[in-house]
């Protein structure tokens, strides 16, 4: 170590193979039987009727287009055609894309799929993708719910390269005086927690992905963490960001803040990779909280807790968490007894005692009808766990034939309770009678607040597709005309992109468009995202 800053060799994460279908690893699969109980299971406690468990395929079953690139010489060590890789890279995790991975659908698979170890060995592969003519589609944690890594093209590519940032995966520098990190894009979650905690520190950043996505993918789609209020985005977090694109290296100037025009780093932050491929970026970083406290509270009602979540976001106390449930996802979860909406309500300091936050925050909650739950301590760690077992849980609902997706986004406090009312009412009209849909609050600020609908209802077998795009566009035409955002931490991708497109000034489009025209001239990097190349 030298001064302040300590470089972390010799840090090597252990490889693992992710599922063929669904989410996490492969060393994470529950066995067959496990599997269909689940999944059974799932369909009577949501009232279903009983239906047939798909499994997921085989590799041998999935027959795939031809691979239409062959990797130059000098790139063929890092570079893969193998079925797996390119079953494994061909879909991010959406309802639409787990349907179709299930039957064993893969249209658009990516003919190549690169694994760089370095800038240099990235650089190339630009390279050879420009000279090719051939798309660059930045690969994280495989995450993306809004078909934002898809090969879905349209133009005239020659193919597709997934590149997959997973080997460089590091923390390099850690600035102990200014608490601050330096960190590879490809590292996942908990790969950086794991090598920060070393040196005492920690991003504390936790997306639902958190365990598979990566912090470059967090930085390209502006990702929300479980902090619910004050460090919501990832935004909160980048102190500068260094990204290699076609026309070279993109590297803003690290510094805590600065009033010099427009931020080269907030145009990468969202930028979905289309700007450039996000290969490092120093973060700001904290030490983890000593000092814990959680309490849950019920509500009469989904509109007196969205008060007492607005007057808590508006009081400057900060709570780490702010979950609200409504009524029907609290009672769905067996979180609270029928009718009754739950806030899950949490703070943590590393410095300081934070009893006497709870206590303002609790006694401003009473003033809004909130009932304290008996227990205390137990809230936040249980929500958390619930919060990240979610996504498996959901593999269990699609292969059982129930329509599992979700949809957010974000609306000033004046708007929210009609805006609420208005978006669930358009998507179960086109859910239908005998779907559930929910809604909780996820993130909160002074001014507005983030919500989160979850849709269940019986799948229509071999009509998925189509029912969960009518049920998409009826809420997406909710939230647009209603004056929401499209989304508010799931990105844009291909599939909100209608929306997206109307959502923004056309001032700003063409700016996008000029500003990648002059960094990405032949249009290579993640073709049909954000803009149309």
């Amino acid at each position: 170590m030298t001064g302040p800053i300590a470089t972390c060799e010799g840090f090597v994460m252990s490889e693992r193979r992710r599922k063929l279908w669904g989410w996490g690893y492969e060393d994470q699969r529950s066995s067959l039987g496990e599997f269909e109980q689940i999944a059974r299971g799932a369909r009577e406690h949501l009232g279903f009727g009983p239906a047939e468990v798909e499994l997921p395929p085989q590799l041998e079953d999935i027959d795939l287009p031809a691979a239409r690139l062959e990797p130059p010489r000098a790139l063929a060590a890092i570079c893969s055609t193998d079925a797996y890789e390119r079953v494994t890279h061909a879909y991010g995790k959406a309802y639409r894309d787990l349907v179709r991975a299930l039957r064993g659908r893969f249209d658009h698979p990516p003919d190549v799929v690169a694994h760089p170890g370095d800038e240099r060995e990235l650089e190339q592969l630009l390279d050879w993708c420009a000279g090719a003519g051939a798309a660059a589609i930045p690969f994280g944690g495989g995450t993306s719910v809004v078909g934002g890594v898809e090969p879905r093209l349209a133009g005239d590519y020659a193919g597709a390269v997934t590149i997959d940032l997973g080997r460089m995966d590091r923390v390099l520098d850690v600035d102990s005086v200014s608490r601050a990190a330096r960190i590879q894009g490809g590292a996942t979650g908990p790969g950086l927690e794991e090598q920060l905690k070393g040196h005492g520190l920690t991003l504390r950043h936790y997306p639902q992905s958190f365990e598979c996505s990566t912090l470059g993918g967090w930085i390209a789609t502006r990702a929300g963490g479980h902090f619910a209020t004050l460090h919501t985005h990832i935004d909160d977090f980048v102190e500068s960001v260094r990204a290699l694109t076609p026309s070279g290296v993109w590297e803003s100037r690290r510094l805590p803040g600065s009033g010099a025009g427009s931020s080269p780093d907030r145009m990468l932050i969202g930028s979905e990779g289309i700007l450039g491929v996000i290969t490092e970026a120093w973060v700001r970083v904290q030490e983890a909280p000593r000092f814990k406290d959680s309490a849950a509270l019920l509500f009469d009602g989904f509109e007196q807790g969205a008060d007492a979540v607005r007057a808590l976001a508006q009081s400057r106390l900060y709570p780490s968490n702010c979950r609200l449930l409504d009524p029907g996802e609290a009672a769905l979860t067996s979180a609270a007894p029928d009718g009754r909406a739950l806030l899950v309500l949490g703070f943590e300091a590393a410095g300081d005692p934070v009893e006497a936050w709870m206590a303002r925050a609790l006694e401003l909650c009473r003033d809004h009808g909130g009932v304290p739950r008996e227990k205390r301590g137990e809230s936040e760690g249980a929500w958390r766990d619930a919060f990240l077992r979610a996504p498996y849980l959901r593999d269990n609902l699609i292969a059982a034939g129930i329509l599992a997706e979700t949809f957010e986004t974000a609306i000033t406090w004046d708007r929210f309770e009609m805006f609420v009312a208005g978006v669930r009412e358009r998507a179960a009209a086109a859910l239908g009678p005998d779907g559930h849909i929910t809604v909780r609050i996820t993130h909160a600020y002074p001014d507005g607040a983030a919500p989160y609908f979850t849709v269940l209802a019986p799948a229509r077998r071999g009509s998925e597709l189509e029912q969960w795009d009518e049920v998409k566009a009826a809420a997406s035409e909710a939230i647009e005309s209603a004056g929401g955002t499209i989304t508010h931490h799931h990105s844009v991708g291909r599939d909100h992109r209608p929306w997206y497109d109307r959502q923004r000034p056309d001032l700003f489009a063409q700016a996008l468009r000029a500003a990648k025209a002059a960094i990405d001239p032949q249009g290579i990097l993640n073709p049909g995202v954000l803009v149309d190349p």
